[in-house]
């Protein structure tokens, strides 16, 4: 029998009455949330900055540094193209097995990986072997991170209030920025070291205290309660036998508006956080301590903005908001790139307070509760996590590309004019999304196909 999209007709049916968490589980929730995402991002980003600071001298040594520093971004988008079958894996077993189970899961993988990379030997000390194992590590990242984001703001939908779903769920994305910072001002405190120890020892330290980490990571983690609607599912033997095909077949038009979502904001993201560290410090001879700077406060105007843009999603709906981002920061890439050629540090640190405001806060601020309403609770984390993630991969060569358009002359124009397009794409999956602020998170959608 034939199905209606449900894509085309969000579901308004109420939620199951246990689903919406108050007082202080609620606040573990958030917490657990915002903790766990932000120590497994940490993890993510740091090897970015890594990446464009070291990974060239230390594991890729090239006689021509600009080779080296593009195949230090090479490896750095590998973990990008695990990201999807991270998505499909862990987003397979959160379905099955519970939200909660799999981010426990996915936060030992991302720590002992990002751990492991501060105790790899160099090009130096074991030649080829050395670049091999980085690679290696970083696929384990992409893997853990593929399900991170999608199993944390799913068990946040899932217990939210839904009247105020915007905003409890924009703690998800809280928590990636704090990654984001902590990454970055780690970066910067071993980066005042002299060069010689920054390349002997210094960049292991922060990998090294993701050992630490993990620890925190998981006693919140254990803390959190499984998703009242998954507990639902599961009493009602409402799970199903494959979530991954099962999101395919109902909602292809939803998964393919995930997808496209995905690629501006992934790109702005590390556009600004990634490739301009190595931009600017490399072809504009800016200080690195005030690149390094700017991207801090870059992180903390968007920690500040994911409450209040998330909040106003509740009101206003998050379509509007998506489509007011992704045309600025379209609009204002070009200008973007002028401020950071003036050399000025109060402009360089301006272009990316404005680009983050405008152009990538308000985008990502909805991002969890966006795609948490795109999918049924019985395939709710496989859709999100699978659909998001491809778009990462999409867009997770950025630095990359972003490198090889740069004119011998250190010019950025073309750069800009990669960011439009990535731009347009995002804009057409957001204009062509349904408006789920309405929907229920309840709802576990179809019937599986073998009932139909």
């Amino acid at each position: 029998m034939t199905t209606s999209q449900p894509e085309s007709h969000p579901d308004t049916t109420p939620d199951a009455p246990e689903a919406a968490t108050r007082g202080p589980a609620l606040r573990r929730v958030v917490f657990g949330a915002l903790v766990g995402t932000a120590l497994e991002w940490y993890d993510f980003f740091i090897y970015g900055t890594a990446a464009a600071l070291v990974f060239n001298v230390l594991f890729f040594p090239q006689s021509d540094p600009v080779v080296g520093t593009l195949t230090a971004f090479a490896t750095f988008g590998v973990g990008f193209v695990f990201r999807p079958l991270g998505g499909i894996v862990f987003g397979h077993i959160g379905d099955r097995i519970g939200r909660r189970e799999t981010l426990i899961l996915t936060t030992l993988i991302m720590g002992v990986s990002t751990g492991v990379i501060g105790l790899l030997p160099t090009y130096e000390t074991i030649g080829a072997a050395a670049p091999v194992l980085l690679v290696l590590l970083r696929i384990l990242q992409g893997l853990g991170a593929g399900a991170e984001f999608g199993g944390a703001s799913t068990l946040l939908a899932e217990h939210a209030p839904p009247e105020r779903r915007g905003y409890y769920t924009s703690y998800a994305q809280t928590g990636v920025q704090v990654g984001l910072v902590l990454g970055t001002v780690s970066f910067l405190l071993v980066a005042l070291l002299p060069q010689e120890d920054l390349l002997s020892w210094g960049w292991r330290v922060p990998f090294l205290l993701s050992f630490l980490l993990i620890a925190v990571s998981l006693y919140v983690r254990l803390r959190v309660e499984e998703s009242p609607t998954f507990r639902a599912m599961l009493e009602r033997r409402q799970v199903v036998r494959m979530p991954v095909l099962e999101a395919l077949r109902d909602y292809p038009r939803n998964m393919l508006i995930g997808i496209g979502a995905h690629i501006a904001d992934t790109a702005a993201i590390y556009l600004f956080a990634t490739f301009t560290v190595s931009y600017a410090t490399s072809r504009l001879d800016i200080p690195r301590s005030t690149v390094l700077t700017g991207v801090i406060v870059f992180g903390l105007v968007v920690i500040v903005l994911q409450p209040v843009c998330g909040a106003l999603s509740d009101r206003i709906g998050r379509k509007p908001l998506n489509v007011f981002s992704v045309v600025f920061l379209a609009a204002f890439i070009y200008p973007f790139f002028l401020l950071l050629e003036t050399r000025e540090p109060l402009l360089v640190v301006l272009a990316l307070v404005v680009a983050t405001a405008f152009g990538v806060a308000p985008m990502i601020a909805v991002q969890p509760a966006f795609y948490s309403e795109l999918f049924g609770a019985r395939v709710r984390y496989s859709g999100f996590a699978t659909s998001r993630e491809v778009g990462a991969a999409l867009a997770g060569f950025t630095p990359l590309v972003a490198t090889a358009l740069l004119t011998p002359e250190g010019g950025a124009g073309w750069v800009a004019v990669f960011m439009v397009v990535l731009c347009a794409i995002s804009l057409v999956a957001f204009l062509a999304a349904p408006e789920g602020k309405d929907r229920a998170m309840g709802d576990p959608g179809p019937a599986p196909a073998r009932e139909r």
